[in-house]
């Protein structure tokens, strides 16, 4: 288990330093409306800052953003403890380093605490919403989460919808017919 919890913690750190070190370049050497165009408009750098979620949905709320996001890092933090699948351990990091990337911008930038705009800086052409490495890392975990979840991937490391039987069930009909054909003991044999 304790290898799959570094797994998740190694995950979620690099997915963590990746979005910080990135949304610092971004805003120290890119102005806000001005795009840089590396394809075109199909792949740009732009700076924005988001106060809402994903697609700019809900930017009065930013509070109600921050606590969800506290409450899905603890969620996967209590978790952990059940953790015994290195493919839930990568999808559980990819969410929480996605999520805690976001959730710093939201304590630490303007306008203020527990209020902060997200820093979103790569536009896929001009009809697709900007985002950063923290939502790309949510997405991904997202994806993988569904695919362990459709394969029946389960976080103990079990496979498949049923438990595994007991040990003390019979396998074999013909058990059965053995144990009830044995008579029970008389009160002399006793």
């Amino acid at each position: 288990m304790w290898r799959r919890v570094g797994v998740l913690a190694a995950v979620a750190a690099l997915v963590l330093a990746a979005d910080a070190v990135s949304k610092a370049l971004v805003v120290a050497h890119l102005h806000e409306d001005q795009p840089v165009h590396l394809i075109g408009n199909v792949l740009m750098l732009w700076l924005t800052r988001n106060p809402g979620a994903a697609f700019s949905v809900g930017t009065g709320e930013t509070v109600v953003f921050t606590v969800i996001a506290f409450g899905v890092i603890v969620y996967i933090a209590r978790t952990a403890r059940k953790l015994y699948s290195l493919g839930w351990a990568i999808a559980l990091g990819l969410l929480l380093g996605g999520a805690m990337g976001n959730l710093s911008d939201r304590i630490f930038r303007a306008p203020g605490l527990f209020r902060g705009d997200v820093v979103d800086w790569i536009a896929v052409t001009r009809f697709y919403p900007i985002f950063n490495l923290a939502d790309s890392a949510i997405v991904c975990g997202g994806i993988l989460t569904v695919i362990l979840a459709m394969r029946g991937q389960h976080l103990d490391g079990t496979r498949g919808d049923a438990a595994p039987a007991p040990a003390s069930a019979p396998s074999d009909p013909s058990d059965e017919s053995e144990q009830a054909e044995t008579p029970a003991p008389t009160d002399v044999e006793r």
